[in-house]
């Protein structure tokens, strides 16, 4: 698997698991944004962030263009 499908398919999991979160709990702004140490959703913006500038990079790499 390349860098790139790997980047897809961990972003497509989080996703899923933010999706089945929200339909069972709703969410909170406050919650994506901030959420608190040891809440399900706690770094998931920022982590989710992280991997599509990786996505972007990787992407831009593979063509030999930048950002």
């Amino acid at each position: 698997m390349s860098d790139k499908q790997a980047i897809i398919k961990k972003m497509l999991e989080m996703q899923k698991k933010f999706s089945e979160y929200e339909h069972q709990n709703g969410v909170d702004p406050k919650d994506y944004w901030k959420a608190p140490e040891g809440h399900p959703l706690h770094g998931y913006r920022e982590e989710y962030t992280k991997l599509a500038n990786q996505l972007v990079d990787t992407a831009h790499a593979e063509k030999g263009s930048h950002r």
